[in-house]
């Protein structure tokens, strides 16, 4: 979570009740959860009206495809596999016309 390990979650409960002390530590993890959540619901807000706004072609929208590394993975990736796909269409074997013979191999056996 956040990147935080067992024992640095340990030492912050331990410093949160040294300052806080014992009686109020529930107490602050309400009010704690109570801001994650609203803060959940107004970014899930935030995105169905973005999602609203673009209209139908953007409805599998999500906020960290916004992220501009994600962007930027995203166009490579796309050249890459068009640049796959004019390859393996290079590669492919060419159909004879009518008429055309196969070519010959002398060396096969």
């Amino acid at each position: 979570m956040f990147g935080i390990g067992f024992a640095e979650l340990a030492v912050i409960v331990v410093i949160a009740i040294l300052v806080f002390g014992p009686d109020k530590i529930p107490d602050m993890a309400r009010q704690i959860a109570r801001l994650l959540h609203q803060v959940r619901n107004l970014a899930n807000n935030a995105r169905d009206d973005l999602r609203g706004e673009l209209g139908p072609a953007y409805q599998d929208l999500e906020l960290r495809d916004l992220d501009p590394r994600r962007i930027v993975s995203k166009q490579i990736q796309e050249a890459l596999a068009e640049i796959e796909e004019e390859e393996a269409r290079a590669k492919a074997p060419k159909p004879l016309l009518a008429g055309e013979k196969p070519p010959y191999d002398d060396q096969s056996t």
